[in-house]
């Protein structure tokens, strides 16, 4: 055994169970928007999974197999603040080697620690501190393994508040009976790619060798993938700088129809130029895309716009953003029911601020340089004293209450950012 893997059970349910002792035991489900009727579940407590409701459903959906749910908005900036409780206590029983996203971590096991009795007294003892000193509702699961791969899946293999062990002697019988696309990392590309080699089973993916696995995905990763799954300690290797910065959000009513939604675009707009100057990056394309309430047969639209310039100035970030909205304006035209379901912003082509490749013009225009200087400053303030102390006038009455700190599963905002958590 090298690698433990956690998994916290339906952490925004269990979290909102954590907080409010009169939910606990109640089935629930969390939804993204303050208006719960007009939402879909993000997260459903285990009751609520028993009772058959899944993430996705509508609140009227759930309430026909499940009555007495409770409905209530989700509150990312709590979550953040209960998971940084978490790695501190987890942090005691041992480093954290890789943290995956707000709910999931995996940690490389010390010496005294890798046969199977003391790997399972650590992960008991885990799962005894964090009743003991975080909450008694925020329950994990854990897989322990000679691999991480592994790991991960023998902590998917016994939830909720499970624990199972997987050694070399248990290969490969105690993944045969696993779908093929349950295993992480077998994406629906993944698949069909597998399939087409002939590939449909977990028996057939254990036969590959690692040279034909390398040739299916098309990259080393395959390779890597397929040593993993047969327990070898394979790491991968450590993230490169970020290719993109977004935001994205589900759109209250009010803000369906594309006219209502632009400003809403904007705002996700400038939350990503902040992150950029704070990466200390440039951005050289916008991404805009849509998924409309009455899906059809295009389901999501996406439109792109190359800036001439690397840059950081949100100014000119917003004026690219205007060319990818009229053409959501076009599109909006051609159908019979043009109200938005979600909408999100992304930055990409990102070069470091000292690296990008100038304009041939841009010497002509000085006042970019100042532009840029001006965000920065605005970010400064911003931070200090909240998150939109400084903004464009357009946006001030905007009511985006629904967009407070959103969590893309792999950022996660660090502790500073958030007020000291009060003691449940």
């Amino acid at each position: 055994m090298r690698w433990l893997f956690l998994d916290f059970d339906s952490y925004f349910a269990s979290v909102e169970q954590q907080e409010n002792p009169r939910w606990r035991g109640r089935p629930l489900m969390v939804v993204p928007l303050e208006r719960t009727e007009a939402s879909m579940a993000i997260a459903v407590s285990r009751e609520a999974k028993r009772a058959g409701v899944r993430r996705g459903m509508r609140p009227r959906e759930a309430r026909a197999l499940c009555p007495d749910i409770v409905v209530t908005p989700a509150r990312h900036d709590v979550y953040v603040r209960w998971h940084h409780r978490l790695m501190a206590e987890i942090e005691r029983h041992l480093p954290i080697d890789l943290v995956h996203s707000i709910d999931e971590l995996s940690a490389r096991l010390g010496v005294g620690q890798r046969e199977p009795e003391p790997a399972r007294l650590l992960a008991r003892g885990i799962k005894a501190g964090i009743a003991a000193n975080v909450g008694e509702a925020l329950t994990c699961s854990i897989g322990l393994a000679p691999s991480r791969l592994l790991a991960k899946i023998a902590a998917e293999m016994d939830k909720p508040d499970g624990l199972r062990v997987i050694t070399p002697a248990d290969l490969p019988d105690v993944l045969l009976d696993l779908p093929l696309e349950e295993l992480p990392g077998i994406s629906t590309g993944i698949a069909r790619r597998l399939a087409r080699a002939g590939v449909r089973d977990v028996a057939g993916l254990w036969r590959l060798a690692p040279r034909q696995a390398r040739a299916i995905w098309g990259s080393v990763a395959g390779e890597r993938f397929i040593r993993a799954l047969h327990g070898e300690d394979i790491d991968p290797p450590p993230p490169g700088p970020p290719k993109s910065f977004g935001h994205g959000r589900v759109l209250a009513p009010e803000h369906a129809a594309p006219e209502a939604a632009w400003p809403v675009a904007c705002a996700l707009l400038l939350k990503a130029a902040a992150r950029l100057r704070r990466a200390r990056r440039v951005a050289g394309e916008v991404i805009l895309s849509v998924r409309w309430r009455v899906e059809e047969a295009d389901g999501e639209h996406v439109w792109k716009h190359v800036l001439p310039m690397a840059t950081a100035d949100s100014f000119g970030l917003l004026r690219a953003l205007e060319g990818p909205w009229r053409a959501l304006l076009r599109a909006a035209r051609r159908r019979r029911d043009a109200r938005l379901r979600s909408v999100h912003v992304h930055l990409a082509r990102l070069a470091p601020e000292d690296g990008r490749q100038l304009d041939l013009f841009a010497a002509q225009d000085a006042r970019w340089q100042e532009r840029e200087r001006l965000w920065a400053e605005i970010d400064r303030l911003n931070r200090r004293f909240g998150g939109r102390t400084v903004e464009p006038a357009a946006l001030k009455h905007l009511d985006l209450a629904y967009l407070g700190a959103k969590i893309a599963f792999g950022r996660i905002p660090e502790a500073a950012d958030f007020d000291a958590m009060p003691e449940p």
